[in-house]
């Protein structure tokens, strides 16, 4: 293992709040003393089958951990799931059916061995312990908690002086998680910015039974590709860590100078002194930024996909963006259509180019939309279904429908 200040260096790397750093020191000493490894925890409740670069923030801290020779506690709220975090929430959120946690909470396990080392890794489900606590031991736990301590979080008390419904499951909701951390004997559990609450609840839950209290790390929430909202599916200011090569090359190649350097402080494996020196090249006009983007954006699509692809995708983009051509490969679709013309909306998203018709008239009025190389600015516009046709949305993606 590193010493105790190689260690707290590349943990605090990025990380906002510290409860308490004093506290870590003295685990990690003890640590490194008798060779027995902490006990590293974070949770994520299988909400949304797909991840994207912002979920990765925890999840490069975890694999920190791994590098430090900790064990990581990969915990899949499958129980919580069920319940809904309200954390955030100005609606009270509707709870996930079984079915729908068994089938997420399968998708993460896949996407995060792109990021942990699966050797090093535990994957528990909180339904383990918390599914065997009887109606006694939920009243035991609701009594250690009160309504005042509840309304201090910002959400529910927003909610509450707005006359928003607030249900009673959702107090318990921080107390579940807490008791998480009581049946992990959790050293050290991590969240995000806006989990604080919960993440606390943990120390005080421990606490009160005799435990030593874990280490509290929050990590702030990634901005999105537009530098200003958190990274977010329904904003579509994200990066998706199963979307091609191409199109994760594409779109770190999109992002302000600035925003990649946040990037790479709380996603690149580079150290921060080297990032450091980056900066100060850029900045003294002894590297263009275009550069520096290129190795942030290879380092992620090898990341999640291959160093082949990292290359391929490089490539790629030079062709299309640099020199404004065609790339060589490029998906295509057979379709066999009932009418002699299809609406351009329900013909993109047919090709898998958008996500629904409205998403698609709405990439059309962007003028993000192109029919055989014309810009078509129509969203009612109708495209002849003979033939061979090359779309184009956006920068990034092309499909050639071949209609049968």
């Amino acid at each position: 293992m590193k010493s105790v200040e190689e260690q707290v260096a590349l943990i605090e790397r990025g990380a906002v709040d510290f409860h308490s750093k004093e506290d870590l020191v003295k685990k990690l000493a003890r640590s490194l003393e008798t060779g027995v490894p902490l006990t590293i925890k974070a949770g994520f409740d299988p909400t949304a089958p797909d991840l994207h670069l912002g979920h990765t923030v925890l999840i490069q801290k975890l694999r920190h951990f791994q590098v430090l020779g900790h064990n990581v506690h990969f915990l899949i709220g499958d129980f919580t799931g069920l319940i809904g975090d309200p954390t955030g929430k100005s609606d009270t959120r509707p709870p996930l059916t079984p079915e729908d946690v068994k089938r997420n909470a399968d998708t993460y396990k896949e996407q995060v061995f792109k990021i942990l080392d699966p050797d090093k890794t535990t994957v528990v489900f909180n339904s383990t312990w918390l599914g065997k606590l009887t109606s006694y031991d939920m009243i035991r736990l609701a009594s250690e908690l009160t309504v005042a301590r509840m309304l201090e979080r910002d959400d529910f008390k927003k909610r509450f002086e707005s006359n928003r419904p607030i249900s009673i499951h959702e107090f318990l909701y921080p107390l579940i998680q807490g008791y998480d951390s009581v049946a992990m004997k959790a050293d050290v559990e991590l969240g995000g910015t806006d989990q604080l609450f919960n993440l606390l609840m943990g120390r005080d839950l421990q606490r009160s039974r005799g435990q030593e209290p874990q280490v509290v790390l929050t990590m702030p929430l990634l901005e999105g590709l537009d530098g200003v909202n958190k990274m977010s599916k329904s904003l579509g200011n994200y990066i998706g860590i199963s979307e091609p090569p191409d199109s994760i090359f594409g779109k770190i190649m999109s992002v302000s100078d600035e925003l990649m350097f946040r990037y790479y402080e709380l996603l690149s494996d580079l150290p921060m002194a080297e990032i450091t020196v980056l900066r100060e090249k850029i900045a003294a006009g002894q590297l263009h930024p275009k550069a520096v983007k290129v190795q942030l954006a290879k380092e992620m699509v090898a990341r999640f996909h291959s160093p082949a692809a990292a290359e391929e995708a490089e490539r790629t983009f030079e062709q299309v963006f640099a020199r404004h051509e065609t790339p060589d490969e490029i998906e295509e679709v057979r379709l066999s259509p009932t009418e002699t013309e299809i609406w351009l909306p329900k013909l993109l998203l047919d090709a898998g180019l958008v996500k629904s018709t409205s998403d698609g008239r709405r990439m059309i009025q962007q003028h993000a939309v192109a029919v055989d190389g014309a810009k078509v600015e129509d969203g009612n516009a109708l495209v002849p279904a003979t033939g061979t046709v090359l779309l184009k949305v956006g920068k990034r993606r092309f499909c050639r429908v071949v209609f049968s």
